[in-house]
Order: C-alpha cells, then sequence, then structure tokens
C-alpha cells in the first residue's frame, strides 16, 4: 500500500474514529456523570477529553511510514 493510501484511509478512519467517541464519551457522561459535581465531572471530562490521543496517534504513525 502505497503513501497516498495509507493517508486517504487514516484520515477518514481518524474522522470516523473521533465521531464516533465524540458520541460515545458524551452520551457515557450525560448518564453517568453530569450532576454528580466538580469532583467526578472534572476528571472524567479530562480523561475522556485526552482518551482519542493513543488511537489517533497509532493512525498517524501508520499512514506516516515511508514506502517500502
Amino acid at each position: 500500500m502505497n503513501l497516498r493510501t495509507r493517508k486517504a484511509i487514516g484520515t477518514i478512519s481518524t474522522v470516523v474514529f473521533m465521531i464516533v467517541y465524540a458520541l460515545i464519551v458524551g452520551a457515557i457522561g450525560g448518564l453517568l456523570v453530569v450532576g454528580r459535581g466538580v469532583f467526578f465531572e472534572l476528571p472524567y471530562y479530562i480523561l475522556a477529553g485526552l482518551g482519542w490521543l493513543p488511537v489517533v496517534m497509532i493512525i498517524i504513525r501508520w499512514m506516516s511510514k515511508p514506502d517500502q
């Protein structure tokens, strides 16, 4: 697979992942966290806000590999 194809697949998968992740995190936060006070909400939204980074970093690393 060449670099151009990997970048196209990586871009599409990143966008789809971010949309699905935001919907899931928002739903979980709305059901379990909202209204419980700042000591539950703040750590949840900090962790949820940073939770997408490892997955996207793996996708970016994969799509930026040089051609063989």
